[in-house]
């Protein structure tokens, strides 16, 4: 079987990549830093992921991590375009030095492919959907600016050192083991924890913003996909990664308050700084490069998000009862 690296092992898509690839029998060694990735993710994996506590930005340190490894799967990032707004230069040293260190590691140990995890909000608020990979990028945020430019390296590592790079441009990934109570939050995971605590959850803007919402699942199977197919169809190329729907988030609301049964509104604030308006993806280019199809879409993702929440955190909430009430 092959070795594969997954940097940001820990965290929320790079710890259902690593518990998928073990289950296939793969050897897994794991990057991660800990500054938002969470040990507990990688419960039920001890003895069989070796694992690296390293920041993306110590060169030697990936360097080492990448020695004798045949694939990585990059997921390794400062997330979230509110912290980039808030501090760009910390988001940019882990999101762009981090990948350039990530590449010349694996460069120089000889690795056959990269899997990076690009992001949907490098297309801005250009008009047009769907978003089509031919469409010219325009990030609005830093975070979106850093994640397109991790892009742009791994073009340049296939073309000038035949380092195979794929880069996979994900939409609004939710599902477990996202982190709920961070600022930085995904927003499927913020309005869940925040209903069955009893408090009303924000939508910013006027809620009629959309999003291509895909789980996670969907997510691992694109980048197990596009890690095994053949070079000609994938070296140096980008990919979106999504169920091509758009769901807005006064839909998704009350899809989950339905789900908790809870049946207060929402709070309405101000729309964020950098925040793309809305997001639908055409995901043909992956179907037909690697035979890319969502396996689990928006309702049964969402039910399985909230299943997953009320077994992770309702014993704390129930220590919270008065509380919530």
């Amino acid at each position: 079987m092959a070795k594969y690296l997954i940097t940001g092992v820990a965290g929320f898509i790079g710890s259902h990549l690593a518990h998928a690839l073990v289950a296939h029998g793969h050897e897994v060694r794991g990057l991660d830093n800990f500054s938002t990735g969470l040990l507990r993710n990688l419960n039920g994996l001890s003895g069989r992921l070796e694992l690296y506590e390293t920041d993306l930005r110590d060169a030697d340190g990936v360097c080492r991590a990448c020695e004798g490894v045949d694939f990585i799967l990059h997921q390794g990032a400062l997330p979230s375009v509110p912290r980039s707004v808030k501090d760009p230069r910390t988001s940019h040293e882990s999101n762009i030095n981090g990948t350039f260190n990530l590449l010349e590691g694996a460069r120089a140990a000889g690795v056959k492919r990269v899997v990076y995890a690009a992001s949907s909000s490098a297309y801005g608020n250009q008009p047009g959907f769907p978003r089509r990979e031919t469409m010219a990028p325009q990030p609005i945020a830093p975070y979106p600016v850093q994640k397109l430019t991790g892009e742009l390296y791994m073009q340049s590592y296939w073309r000038v050192y035949g380092l195979e790079t794929v880069c996979l441009r994900y939409f609004n990934i939710f599902g477990p083991r996202q982190v709920p109570d961070s600022p930085y939050s995904g927003v499927m995971a913020k309005f869940i924890l925040q209903m069955m605590r009893g408090e009303r959850p924000v939508i910013f803007g006027d809620g009629e913003q959309g999003r291509d919402f895909t789980y996670v699942e969907n997510a691992v199977q694109a980048n197990l996909l596009a890690m095994s197919a053949p070079a000609d169809k994938v070296a140096g190329r980008v990919f979106n990664v999504a169920c091509g729907e758009r769901h807005t988030l006064n839909e998704t609301y009350s899809v989950i308050a339905g789900l908790l049964g809870y049946t207060e509104p929402p709070q309405y604030g101000p729309e964020r700084t950098g925040d793309v308006r809305d997001s639908l993806a055409d995901v043909s280019a992956a179907c037909e490069a690697f035979g890319y199809r969502p396996v689990v879409g928006f309702e049964e993702g969402l039910r399985r998000t909230v299943e997953w929440y009320r077994e992770e955190h309702g014993g704390e909430l129930d220590l919270n009862e008065d509380v919530a009430k």
